[in-house]
């Protein structure tokens, strides 16, 4: 699809849900078709999506979950999971290394806290009249496993940019790669019993068993043997966590972020900071410089705040009071680029899943293994794929993010949920580097007048060693920014993988009904009822 073409969004008047999937969409879909709430729609999706994109999501990364019930009342689930307590300095010393792997079973330190977060959103389902047990919930995911998954464009991609380093990695072949050592190409049919075991006997034994029955003590066997600092305790000792959730007032509009070490304050402070440098157009040179400049100062305010250290440098919710705003906006220069700092652009993975309802549930969430295919680890008995979320700690004891066991790291997972004030309550989120950014671009010119779809499917930027700008964005605009300081780099494809993969769901007032798109640069979309 080029640029220049619309991207439609969805509408339904009782239930709606939105993925980078098809089949996710469609496992959410039915759901919503049977009774199901929001929530258990986006459970049932959460699941299929463990399945269908495993480069992006899985049993063995991380999650968060921000419900809003009809009441307007916002709830977080945390479900990122800690470094281990065999996880610290001395155990990577001990191994002379210098810095942490970024791959391999070395790199898988962090209990994963996906299934926890199921756990949660389950009981928040229910809480607002849910009664789909948890089988019927993960039943899209276990047929798809038991007659294997179909390699999608984007995993084939993600394995392309992935095979050489991951190679190696124990059951990282058998699972994705064909025996000569190859990548599959889009299409092909890809077994995995394992993991269809795994799901399986969760739905007999419950989601607990993955932190403290059968599937727990496998999957500790499995990591002992690998090498990981992993043990069977980690994961005994795991609870996914209910959190509040940061929120922000600007004129016509309430935001909600998930708290640190979730990104979701880059998120807040991006939008308030730009709500300040009085920007009225609603294209051209403005309002891009002002979100790049605004985006960049948010992200060196949060810096600090988005360790899960002992004792943090400051309260998240002081660096968005007014007088603290405030300072910051006045050192944003509307014709000049501030100087940038370089960092090496990740290759970060995440997958967004949105939905709501026609009672006034609405749900953000995702599901992410930091790279995709996280650590490539794929444990022998369970087929579950381990995350390397603990990539973000750093072994410098004087660096924001030093490994220590027990905490958690500044993982690159962000969703947000805003009321405006006609009425509307939209859910929206992206999974890849910097999501937090994209989800201010997307909002801001949603917000600006854009039609649901095309705010997503605009070219978009994204900020790493250099400004990367989108195959598609308006030249013009690129000269300007390139004459105000910035170091432009275009990206000659359009919808390319580099800027993730974001999503929205909208709540209407009154009888207007449900509405719902999600990015082209995926293979998903929204369905409702």
């Amino acid at each position: 699809m080029a640029h220049d073409q619309v991207h439609e969004s969805a509408r339904a008047g009782a239930g709606m849900v939105a993925t980078p999937h098809p089949q996710a969409t469609e496992a959410g879909r039915a759901v919503l078709e049977e009774g199901g709430n929001a929530v258990e729609a986006a459970l049932a999706a959460a699941a299929a999506l463990a399945v269908a994109c495993p480069h992006l999501g899985g049993l063995g990364g991380d999650g968060l979950w921000l419900i809003r019930n009809p009441a307007g009342r916002v709830t977080v689930i945390d479900a990122a999971g800690p470094a281990g307590a065999g996880a610290d300095v001395a155990f990577y010393r001990a191994r002379d290394f210098d810095e942490l792997p970024q791959r391999g079973p070395l790199a898988a330190l962090t209990v994963p806290g996906t299934v926890g977060g199921w756990m949660r959103a389950q009981e928040a389902a229910r809480a607002h009249g849910g009664r789909m047990p948890m089988r019927r919930l993960l039943e899209a995911a276990l047929e798809q496993a038991r007659a294997g998954r179909t390699v999608s464009p984007g995993q084939f991609r993600a394995a392309t940019r992935a095979r050489a380093a991951l190679d190696a990695v124990p059951g990282f072949r058998a699972a994705f790669l064909a025996a000569d050592g190859t990548v599959p190409e889009a299409g092909t049919h890809q077994p995995c019993a394992r993991l269809a075991d795994t799901l399986e006997h969760l739905t007999l034994a419950g989601l607990d068993d993955f932190y403290r029955g059968d599937v727990a003590r496998e999957m500790a066997v499995d990591l002992q043997r690998a090498g990981s600092p992993l043990t069977r305790a980690d994961f005994t000792a795991y609870t996914a966590r209910t959190r509040p959730a940061l929120s922000l007032k600007l004129p016509g509009l309430t935001l909600w972020a998930p708290p640190p070490p979730m990104q979701g304050l880059v998120t807040l402070l991006t939008l308030a900071l730009f709500s300040r440098l009085g920007i009225t157009e609603a294209e051209g040179f403005a309002p891009v410089h002002g979100l790049i400049e605004a985006g960049g100062r948010a992200q060196e305010i949060a810096a600090p705040a988005l360790t899960d250290s002992i004792v943090l440098s400051a309260d998240p919710a002081d660096l968005l009071a007014p007088e603290a705003l405030a300072r910051a906006a006045a050192g944003i220069d509307l014709r000049r680029a501030a100087p940038a700092q370089r960092r090496a652009a990740p290759d970060i993975g995440g997958a967004w899943i949105g939905a709501a309802d026609q009672d006034g549930l609405v749900v953000s969430c995702v599901q992410s293994l930091h790279a995709p295919f996280g650590s490539g680890l794929v444990l022998l008995a369970t087929g579950v794929l381990m995350n390397n979320s603990g990539a973000a700690f750093t072994l410098d004891p004087r660096a924001l993010a030093p490994l220590h066991p027990g905490r958690r790291p500044p993982v690159a997972l962000s969703a947000g949920l805003a009321s405006l004030a006609d009425g509307r309550v939209i859910g929206l989120g992206s999974g890849g580097d910097g999501p937090a950014l994209t989800e201010a671009l997307v909002l801001s010119r949603y917000l600006a007048g854009a039609p649901l779809g095309a705010a997503l499917a605009a070219p978009r930027w994204r900020r790493a060693d250099r400004l990367l700008l989108e195959a598609g964005f308006d030249e013009q605009v690129a000269d300007r920014l390139a004459a105000a300081g910035h170091d432009v780099e275009i990206i000659d494809v359009p919808f390319s993988d580099a800027m993730g993969c974001a999503g929205a769901v909208v709540r209407h007032p009154g009888t207007a009904g449900l509405e719902a798109a999600h990015d082209p640069r995926g293979e998903g979309g929204a369905g409702g009822v």
